[in-house]
C-alpha cells in the first residue's frame, strides 16, 4: 500500500516521506547554522530557495535518462507519477545554494558545510520511499536463510538484495561522521569535501548491484555510477586543497 486518501484526496507516501525528509534537514540545518553563526532566517531563506531548484534537478535529471517514457511536456514535469533522482537534486540544489550566497554575499564552502549533513540525512530518510514504492532493490536471493529484512527486502513474494536499507544505513553513518566534523573542526570546506567523498564511494559501490531496470543511463553510460566518481573526486580535490592551503597558512604564521 503506497498511498492512502484524506477527503478525497490520494496522499502518496513516497511525498510523505520526501517532505519529513525536508522538514528534518532543515531543522538539522538550522541547528547548524547557530553553532556556526549563521542567522536562522538566513538558513530558512536558502532552503526556500534551494528546495525548489533540488526538485527541478531531480526531475530534469530523471526526464533526461528517460526520454522515451514521455510522450509530451506534460508528462515531464508530473512529478507525481513517480521519476526523481538524486544526483539530479543535488545539481538543481547547488545551484539554488549558489544564487544564495551571490545574493546574501555568503562563502560557498561556509554555507555547504552547514547544509550538508542536512543533505545527507534526507537522503538516508527519503530512501525508505524506495521501500515503499517496492523499489531500488538488488538481486534475487534464493538463499532461504538470508530472505530476512534488513539483509533483504520482499517484493511481490519474491525476495531481492534492500539496497534501499543499505544506503540509508551507510547514510546514517555518514551524517553521525559529518556532524562530527562540522562541531569539531573550523575549517571551511572539509564538511562539504567529506560528503563528496563519502556519498560518491557509497553510491559507486552500490550502483553496479542494482537490478538492470533501475540503472539510469545517459548514451549507454550508467549515469549515476559515473557522477558518483567524479564527485568522489572532486570531494578528495578539495579536501587536499584545503588541508595544503592550511598547512601553508600555519607554516607562514609560523616563520612571522
Amino acid at each position: 500500500m503506497n498511498s492512502f486518501e484524506i477527503f478525497g484526496i490520494i496522499i502518496h507516501w513516497y511525498g510523505v516521506i520526501i517532505s519529513l525528509a525536508m522538514l528534518a534537514g532543515i531543522f538539522v540545518a538550522s541547528f547548524n547554522s547557530k553553532k556556526r553563526n549563521l542567522a536562522t532566517d538566513d538558513m530558512l531563506t536558502c532552503a526556500i530557495l534551494t528546495i525548489p531548484f533540488a526538485i527541478i534537478g531531480a526531475r530534469a535529471l530523471f526526464v533526461l535518462c528517460n526520454l522515451s517514457l514521455y510522450s509530451n511536456f506534460w508528462e515531464m514535469i508530473a512529478t507525481w507519477n513517480g521519476g526523481m533522482s538524486i544526483f539530479g537534486g543535488v545539481i538543481g540544489g547547488l545551484i539554488g545554494v549558489l544564487i544564495f550566497c551571490k545574493w546574501k554575499k555568503k562563502n560557498l564552502l561556509f554555507v555547504a558545510d552547514i547544509i550538508a549533513p542536512s543533505l545527507i540525512l534526507g537522503q538516508a530518510i527519503g530512501r525508505w520511499g524506495n521501500f515503499v514504492n517496492q523499489e531500488l532493490y538488488g538481486a534475487q536471493i534464493t538463499n532461504s536463510s538470508l530472505q530476512w529484512f534488513p539483509f533483504a527486502v520482499n517484493v511481490n513474494g519474491a525476495w531481492y538484495q534492500a539496497l534501499f536499507f543499505y544506503e540509508s544505513f551507510l547514510n546514517l553513518i555518514g551524517f553521525a561522521t559529518l556532524m562530527l566534523i562540522l562541531h569539531k573542526s573550523s575549517k571551511k570546506g572539509i564538511v562539504t569535501a567529506v560528503y563528496f567523498m563519502f556519498y560518491g564511494a557509497v553510491r559507486f559501490i552500490l550502483e553496479p548491484m542494482r537490478e538492470s531496470e533501475f540503472i539510469m543511463t545517459l548514451f549507454n553510460i550508467p549515469l549515476s555510477q559515473a557522477l558518483s566518481a567524479l564527485i568522489f573526486i572532486i570531494g578528495l580535490v578539495l579536501l587536499i586543497y584545503i588541508l595544503v592551503r592550511n598547512a601553508k597558512f600555519k607554516k607562514n604564521n609560523e616563520a612571522v
